[in-house]
């Protein structure tokens, strides 16, 4: 499922590798101009890695308009280093020794991913991906289903690439993703057609409508917060933020200790007991 170390010492990125990985990509009429040419390396689009007995992500900063990379068939054991790399639309890093999925909030571009033939047990860390339409996770260690859940968040998903892990032994497996996810169109290579996604909205259809309505409803909450937010940054940029609302009042009643002695008095204890609803 996963590369071991062969005998060649494993390598990590720096300059003379990604040199001579850009001057391969090259024709090969052009190659020899390349080599004699200092490449910029911000005017990158696309870099292969493949094959390179990598151990570790790093220096890649310098690609800061890159698209594509192709980190497959290493040995790579965690994913990191690639933040800088906010324009990537494509990234491949199958046939590594990946156990867990992170290193990818910056890439919020991203479009395909590869995370084929790892040691990954988990579907996480992978909020920020809102663009993601091709998603390829199989051969890897996933035993739940539950974990399918966890992609109806990306709204873009149409391919979807889950065979060789323990949670498709699963007879259910087929069905449950198709009703989970019901924008997919591609599953496991194979077209996801009509008869087989409705028998599967109905054989999970009061699963489905549960999780659309916690999902409503955290939605709801989320824009609800968010507009508090810039509520707030709003008020900020005038100084008058917590104006309104009861931050004022408390803090100068907090600090006041003349006025814990109203409390004493009838009917104030009750007033404010009250007040927080008042405003």
């Amino acid at each position: 499922m996963s590369h071991l170390y062969n005998s060649i010492e494993p390598n990590v990125i720096d300059d003379e590798m990604v040199q001579k990985a850009i001057e391969e990509q090259y024709p090969e009429d052009k190659r020899k101009l390349a080599e004699r040419e200092d490449i910029n390396f911000k005017h990158v689009m696309e870099l292969q890695l493949s094959f390179r007995n990598i151990l570790q992500i790093d220096n890649l900063w310098q690609f800061e308009n890159l698209t594509k990379l192709q980190l497959d068939n290493n040995v790579i054991e965690k994913i990191e280093a690639l933040d800088s790399l906010v324009h990537l639309v494509w990234l491949d890093l199958s046939f590594n020794n990946i156990e867990v999925i992170e290193g990818l909030d910056t890439l919020v571009k991203l479009q395909d991913l590869s995370l084929y033939n790892n040691r990954i047990s988990k579907i996480e860390h992978m909020d920020m991906l809102q663009e993601l339409q091709i998603f390829s996770i199989g051969k890897n260690n996933l035993t739940t289903l539950q974990d399918v859940i966890y992609l109806r968040r990306f709204k873009n998903l149409r391919t979807l690439n889950l065979i060789g892990n323990p949670l498709c032994d699963d007879e259910q497996y087929t069905l449950f993703v198709v009703a989970h996810l019901p924008d997919l169109v591609y599953l496991d290579f194979r077209l996801v057609c009509d008869t087989m996604r409705e028998v599967a909205v109905l054989k999970y259809q009061d699963l489905t409508e549960l999780l659309e309505s916690e999902e409503a409803q955290a939605l709801a909450q989320l824009k609800e917060k968010q507009a508090k937010q810039k509520e707030l940054e709003y008020h900020k940029t005038a100084f008058v933020e917590y104006l309104n609302g009861s931050f004022l009042f408390d803090s100068m009643y907090a600090e006041d200790t003349e006025a814990a002695k109203l409390t004493c008095l009838p009917g104030v204890g009750e007033l404010l007991q009250a007040y927080p609803s008042w405003v």
